[in-house]
């Protein structure tokens, strides 16, 4: 009977580890804020950017994650410290590219950065950059 109530304990214990699991299993292997998206790649890495020059911004993720992944990752867009976009996008596959796209306003300046959350809400990566 002992025997019986420790495996119970162990299958339900793994269980309840799976989705962590597989949210802890992504890792980000490129992170880029571009002008466009070509063949579903970055054409370019947008360090300094002017408002005036173009009227989108995507951010462009590569990820790999454990087999039979699926679930979802955020793309948070900020302006200095003020929230300015967030999407929420799919993740399921081995090897996985997705990207947000931000409409730019003319005028807009100042330290921009774009923050990749995991499910939970984990920070994986971010990437920063300056608009003129």
């Amino acid at each position: 009977m002992k025997r019986v109530i420790t495996a119970l304990c162990a299958a339900l214990f793994f269980c309840a580890a799976l989705p962590t699991f597989a949210a802890e299993g992504i890792r980000i292997t490129e992170l880029a804020v571009t002008t466009k998206i070509a063949r579903g790649n970055p054409i370019d890495l947008v360090r300094r950017i002017s408002s005036s020059s173009v009227k989108s911004l995507y951010c462009f993720t590569r990820i790999t994650a454990p087999p039979e992944t699926d679930t979802t990752i955020k793309h948070v867009w900020y302006n200095g410290e003020e929230k300015v976009g967030e999407y929420t996008l799919p993740v399921r596959g081995v090897k996985w590219r997705t990207y947000s796209r931000k409409d730019i306003q003319k005028g807009w300046s100042g330290d921009w950065r774009v923050e990749v959350l995991d499910s939970e809400g984990k920070l994986l990566k971010s990437i920063k950059f300056r608009m003129n």
